[in-house]
């Protein structure tokens, strides 16, 4: 599988489930984005096991995703009708409720498989991809279906890849928002690890 860093991300047009309960036919993500961060993650299905609780932790963080200047997109195989019936259902019942992004039908599957997540021609796995303002996809990681995603370790990622494009420092092991970056050189390096490499 060729790795889709650095590359621009897959462009989709298709029905979603906006944060509003409308429906749309046409959501687009170029547009939808509008130069600003995504966030993309891709679910096997609706009213299933893991994904409610992570579309819901997604859901939770909406205002630190929203200070980051970044938007989140929910993307399954399902149709936008289910989208609509799993998000009016409560989540004590298994739904995940007024949710606070879109979640876009992928009834063709032509997305999962344009962003190489798509498994046995079925379903999608957990994949969560983080596009920058230029629309480049600058990381990705991909989680088995039994395998629930951190929606925190997301949000680290979008942190510091801000951190390096304001800085243009890099972002060692474990870096934190607060904590310090590492000039990319020979000196750099020594100079990091000398402070911080029992830390690490």
């Amino acid at each position: 599988m060729s790795s889709l860093i650095g590359q621009k991300a897959p462009d989709f047009t298709a029905s979603a489930v906006m944060e509003d309960d409308s429906i749309v036919a046409d959501f687009n993500l170029t547009e939808y984005l509008d130069g600003d961060y995504g966030l993309v993650f891709f679910y096997p299905l609706d009213f299933t096991f893991v994904c409610p609780s992570e579309i819901i932790a997604f859901s939770n963080r909406m205002d630190k995703f929203k200070e980051l200047g970044t938007k989140v997109i929910g993307v399954s195989v399902d149709s936008q009708f289910s989208h609509y019936a799993w998000r009016n259902t409560p989540v004590e019942k298994g739904g995940v409720g007024s949710i606070q992004f879109p979640l876009v039908a992928d009834i063709t599957k032509n997305i999962a498989r344009d962003f190489g997540v798509l498994i046995n021609d079925a379903v999608a796995l957990r994949g969560t991809f983080l596009i920058d303002k230029e629309g480049n996809i600058r990381h990705y990681v991909i989680n088995d279906l039994p395998l629930g995603r951190n929606v925190d370790e997301a949000i680290r990622m979008v942190e510091a890849l801000q951190f390096h494009e304001e800085h243009g420092e890099v972002c060692p092991a474990g870096w934190q928002k607060g904590k310090a970056g590492m000039t990319a050189n020979a000196e750099g390096v020594a100079s990091y690890l000398a402070d911080n490499a029992a830390d690490l």
